[in-house]
């Protein structure tokens, strides 16, 4: 048999095989919906939070709800894709995993933009500053900068950028034990564990610590940690919907409703 033809008809034939794959896997990217269209197929956008972090996300007593500052721009956002929103309450360090795993759209629960958690999902343009604080009991005169920290029970909230400036600045400098940074899966824990005396402090962030300090009379803001972070919204990497919550964030910037969401939850 002629060598030569018999060649050809290999590469022909590796030549149909790959074509018929291609269009294969060029059908198969077609059939796949995209986020935005999974969501408007669903009529609902589902976000995840952790709602033990007033006046950003927290549940009303009086609704039972989850409300607040992020949520009310998730609102904004389900209202610009037209679709019902729908809100997860679900522990701070379980967010991005839940985001990877496709059982929320995305993440809204004043998370900072890390380098390390930008490995992972894809943020929206920061919408708000925020620094660290201090907080402790009413009566404590005793806490009043970082040195004081030194040999202190400190309380946090696991996975959040609190707990990372402990690990950093205190447990890795020598200042504190690990055995003394308590560990909580939600912020009121901390605070609850404050106000018993388990730990002396608890290191959460600015905005959630002033708003704790002025409504529970017995706890106060010892003093701030300046650390500049800003919080984003998080998506699955590579998604349609960063387009759109961008949009939206801009929307409500240049609007000024933004700002009205500000007044509202923090004045």
């Amino acid at each position: 048999m002629n060598k030569t033809l018999i060649a050809a008809g290999i590469i022909i034939v590796i030549i149909i095989v790959a074509t018929l794959a291609y269009y294969s896997m060029a059908q198969g990217g077609k059939g796949e919906e995209s986020d935005v269209e999974k969501i408007k197929k669903r009529g609902k956008l589902i976000v995840g939070t952790s709602a033990d972090f007033p006046p950003f996300e927290f549940v009303d007593e009086k609704t039972n709800e989850i409300v607040g500052f992020d949520i009310d721009i998730a609102k904004a956002i389900a209202e610009k894709l037209g679709v019902q929103l729908e809100v997860k309450d679900i522990k701070f360090d379980a967010l991005i995993p839940a985001l990877q795993n496709g059982e929320i759209d995305m993440v809204i629960a004043g998370m900072t933009v890390t380098e390390e958690r930008a490995k992972v999902v894809d943020f929206s343009e920061p919408y708000f500053e925020a620094d660290q604080a201090v907080l402790v009991k009413a009566d404590n005169e005793e806490i009043k900068s970082a040195d004081d920290l030194a040999g202190k029970k400190i309380g946090v909230q696991s996975g959040t950028t609190g707990e990372l400036w402990v690990d950093e600045n205190l447990v890795k400098a020598g200042k504190v034990s690990e055995d003394n940074v308590k560990r909580y899966n939600k912020f009121i824990e901390a605070i609850l564990a404050l106000k018993k005396g388990d730990v002396d402090a608890v290191v959460i962030d600015k905005p959630v610590a002033e708003a704790y300090a002025k409504s529970e009379g017995d706890v106060k803001v010892a003093f701030i940690i300046k650390t500049g972070e800003q919080y984003g919204i998080a998506v699955r990497k590579g998604s349609d919907l960063l387009p759109i919550v961008n949009e939206v964030l801009k929307e409500l910037k240049d609007s000024g409703k933004l700002d009205q969401f500000l007044k509202k939850w923090f004045s």
